[in-house]
This record gives C-alpha cells, structure tokens and sequence, in this order.
C-alpha cells in the first residue's frame, strides 16, 4: 500500500535518554569500546581546499566509497594524495569536524545536508549519493514485535533526527496509526505511541540484548551484528519500503568546487569506487571488515552478510521474518548507484517537513524542494565520472534510456 503522509507538530522534549555498557557485545564488537567518542584526525589532516584528500567516516557500510576510493588507490590513479580515512563515532562531531574544515570530503546522512545549508547556512554540497539502501529494523528476541503494528508501545533507536531511519520509521508508524513520541523511557507510553531517541549504531545491538531497548533502525553492519551477535531479527529492510533509497551522500564544502580541476577528480575517484564495490561485494566486505583492512568493527562473516545477504528463505514474506516484502523490485540489501536524483531529493525534503525531531526544525516548513535540490545537490561532477566509466546505466537501478531520471516508489 503506498504511504499517504500527513503533517504532524514538532515535539521537542527529549534529553538524556539511555547509557549502555561497554561490555559484553563490545568484546566482540573487535575492542571498539562502545561509549567511545570521536576519534582525532591526524596531525596535519589538511584544511578545506587543501589539494590532499582528507576524509572521515562512521563505522558503517555506508562509507564504502570513501574508503575504498582511498584504499584501493583510485584517488593516487587520478593524481591526488590521500590521507587514510579517520574513523569518527557520531554524527553530530563527523559533521562539526567538517564544517570547522578538519576534512574535505566526508560521508553525511541524506537529510543532514539540509539541515547544515538551510538552518546552520553552511555552504555545503552533496557531490555523490554515497550508495543506495543498506538499512534495516532489526527487533530483540523478546521485544514482542512481529509486525509493523507492534511498534506500538515500543523504544526504538535511531541513529540520528536528520536520518532516513527517523523519516522512514516514522512513515511507518503513521501507516499503522501509531504515534511518535520523543520523551525518557521513564514517562508513560501508550500502547499506541513509539518512543524515539539516538543512539550511537555500535551500541545498539548491546542495548537490543540486554532489553534496554525494543529495537532500532540504522545501517549495516549493525543490522547483520544484530542478528548473529544479539539474537535479534530483522522485520524489514529499508529498500523494501522505498526503492533504491538515498541513504548517505557524500559532501565537499562548496568553495573546494572552485578547483573544478581536483573536486571532479575527488568525485571520479567516489563514482569509481561504487561501480568496484557494486561488482565486487564479497571482496569489498573483506577490506572493510577486521579481517581486511579495519575500517570495521566486525569480523568479514557479519560485514559479508550485511553487504550481501538478501534471500526470500530467511527475509521472505512466507517462511522468513517478513522483512522483504516486494521481491519484484530486484533490489539488494546495500547496492550503488551515484547519482543524486531530483525526486528524490523532493521526496525527502517534504518528509522531513512530516518528521518529529528534537530540537528546532522550523526551517524546513519554508523550504522549496526544487531551490534545495538546485541549490545542495552538485550533479555534474557524478555525470562525468560515470561518463568515464561507460555511463550511469551500469549502476544498480538507473533506467538506460532515461538515466538522470526516475520515479520514487514508496509502499509499506
């Protein structure tokens, strides 16, 4: 059934919410402490402009571009040097460290572009869709949830507000009349209410095991960790409610554009690495794991099953947890594909005018979603990379004849 949307007020009321322990899961979480903070960049990490790509990342598949356009050297094909991307563990400090020009070149939730350009008036651009679907809700074993429906009563983690978890969570529960409340896990909910709150994706499936948590929503790994790691299930993927999705992008601060020279370069070397990646998964999974080349807190089997498992036996609507729900779409469970369509950025600008957040969103009411995909979106870099490669119609999803092109498909 495709999703009707209707408006709903902005509630701001949430804090502190919750503080898991660094134990259990995060032994095996490859040492990574799960309460850790950012990581530092290195000495020198360049400012923006600096003709050295300087990056960083969150311990997600989502990142696959940016670290493997460095490591597997595509960046030095083009010319450019690189320093190894920096592993940062949230959000909000990846997304400062970029604005105060520690790097050049990073990975951002889709929404949270918006937000810095249209409410912090950062002159940022989204150079490149970072990748396509790769996200999942992933329930406890003793949440009681088994459908949609059960959402209700519920605390479910979100990784972020500006994140197409919180507006595609939230898409849902409207679909199914329940309520999104941002509130402490001690006040009452109803038991048709879902409580929303943040959290870090590495300490979610620690949370989800020890029943501080119903659920969550977030990228992979955490997803596949999820399953092998704390006995919890997938009810659905992210792909199976909206198409092909946009779920990262990735981002230069507008005035490194002015060296069209080095940016379509930079950008080349992204498009390059999400055309390595689409047709080479199971290797991509191994460098990204700590098997591989570390980038990832998980062992290659959980970073494989997160980039590559997606049958209709285990996820399948008769038989499997029911997570995948239109086998007729083709699509995968994290897939490629570079290019920053305009409906979907229309798409998402007047969703997230429907999305509860914490804090001030005000600003979104006024947005025009054809100025922010024409002012945010920089789509000719990506054009010609992917002319160099032999066209966009080699990544996941894009129609030949039409390949700038595309209707959203969204149905719960």
């Amino acid at each position: 059934m495709e999703v009707v949307m209707s408006k709903e007020k902005n509630i701001s009321t949430r804090r502190d919410f919750l503080k898991t322990s660094a134990i259990g899961l995060g032994a095996v979480l490859g040492g990574y402490p799960l309460l850790q903070g950012c990581s530092k960049s290195p000495e020198g990490a360049g400012k923006a402009g600096a003709k050295k790509v300087t990056s960083c990342y969150l311990p997600i598949t989502d990142a696959t571009p940016i670290i493997l356009a460095h490591e597997l050297g595509f960046y030095k094909e083009l010319g450019l040097e690189s320093d190894k991307p920096v592993l940062i563990r949230g959000w909000a400090p990846m997304a400062e460290a970029f604005m105060a020009g520690r790097f050049n070149l990073t990975h951002l939730l889709a929404p949270i572009p918006i937000y810095m350009r249209y409410s912090k008036k950062f002159p940022v651009k989204v150079v490149a869709w970072d990748h396509i679907n790769g996200s999942a809700i992933t329930v406890g074993k003793e949440s009681g949830i088994n459908s949609y429906a059960d959402l209700g009563g519920k605390q479910i983690a979100i990784p972020y507000w500006y994140s197409m978890h919180n507006i595609i969570i939230q898409m849902i529960a409207r679909e199914f009349g329940i309520e999104t409340v941002i509130q402490s896990k001690t006040a009452p909910l109803g038991n048709k209410q879902m409580n929303l709150f943040v959290m870090a994706p590495p300490d979610m499936p620690t949370a989800m095991a020890s029943n501080a948590i119903d659920g969550y929503i977030v990228a992979e790994p955490f997803n596949a960790a999820g399953e092998l790691l704390a006995n919890g299930k997938i009810v659905r993927f992210t792909g199976d409610v909206w198409k092909n999705h946009p779920c990262c992008v990735a981002v230069m601060n507008e005035k490194d554009l002015e060296d069209r020279e080095w940016s379509h370069k930079v950008i080349q070397a992204l498009v390059k690495a999400e055309l390595w990646a689409l047709n080479n998964p199971e290797q991509a999974a191994h460098i990204l794991s700590k098997d591989g080349a570390q980038y990832l807190p998980l062992p290659e089997k959980i970073v494989k099953r997160a980039m590559m498992k997606y049958d209709l036996e285990t996820y399948g609507a008769s038989g499997g947890t029911g997570a995948i729900q239109h086998p007729e779409w083709q699509t995968k469970r994290i897939s490629y594909e570079p290019y920053q369509f305009e409906s979907a950025t229309r798409h998402i600008v007047e969703m997230m005018k429907l999305t509860k957040m914490e804090g001030d969103a005000s600003f979104l009411q006024s947005l025009d979603p054809a100025i922010v995909h024409r002012e945010l979106m920089y789509t000719a870099g990506v054009e010609a990379a992917a002319a160099e490669l032999g066209g966009l119609s080699l990544f996941a999803g894009v129609n030949a004849k039409m390949p700038t092109v595309r209707e959203e498909i969204i149905k719960v």
